[in-house]
């Protein structure tokens, strides 16, 4: 029984790894489509998010299963629990990316960006993709110290988001209400994104130990 029990589990947290590593390409073409005024590329993370859509309710299968046929002990329910968690994560990750691209396909054929920040939304992009694959290989290692790991790049990106804010805040900008407002929604969605992919980390720490990542810190 207890066999099964993992089996299904890593297969859950495989179906969850795979959207994860969805999730970071859509917002590697959502920051390219911005960046580049893109409208086909935007078209098609709207378009593919079908596919994430599709591995969520797989995912949710998958949980509900292993809930149902597997009469989960404490430990067990925990990977249980963890594993609905991440589902929302993930998808909230894949609806952030979506987002983006919605902005690049709104603004066309104009860029949604200002010159000027330009290089702030690539390195968040960059860093968003990066956030999303460490989370997919955490998922499939359950590697407790890999996953506390994450909160580095998402120390990277909150330093960014608030360095935006001080271009906005500048009496400089020229750019309009519009631009600004832009700029301000594009940020927190990287910074949501991101932070997204850090509970994907905690909710990995607590499958893998049943500490919370302080805890595990404080014992390691």
């Amino acid at each position: 029984m207890r066999t099964a029990y993992h089996v299904q589990l890593e297969a859950l947290n495989s179906i969850l790894g795979e959207m994860c590593e969805l999730a970071g390409a859509a917002m590697a073409r959502a920051t390219q489509a911005l960046l580049q005024a893109d409208l086909a590329v935007a078209e098609e993370v709207i378009t593919d998010n079908d596919r994430m859509s599709e591995l969520s309710a797989r995912a949710e299968e998958q949980a509900f299963a292993l809930l149902a046929l597997q009469a989960p002990v404490a430990g067990d329910l925990r990977g249980i629990v963890s594993g609905f968690q991440i589902v929302a994560d993930v998808d909230r990750m894949g609806a952030l990316a979506l987002h983006v691209a919605k902005i690049a396909r709104r603004r066309h054929p104009a860029k949604a960006l200002p010159e000027e920040v330009n290089g702030y939304f690539a390195e968040m992009g960059r860093l968003a993709v990066k956030l999303a694959h460490n989370a997919r290989e955490v998922l499939n290692t359950q590697d407790p110290e890999a996953a506390v790991r994450l909160q580095e790049d998402d120390d990277a990106m909150d330093d960014l988001h608030r360095h935006l804010f001080t271009v906005l805040m500048d009496r400089e900008w020229s750019h309009g209400v519009a631009a600004a407002v832009d700029v301000t929604l594009l940020g927190r969605f990287y910074e949501r994104f991101a932070d997204h992919a850090v509970l994907i980390g905690r909710r990995v720490v607590f499958q893998a130990t049943g500490q919370t990542p302080e805890q595990y810190q404080e014992v390691s």
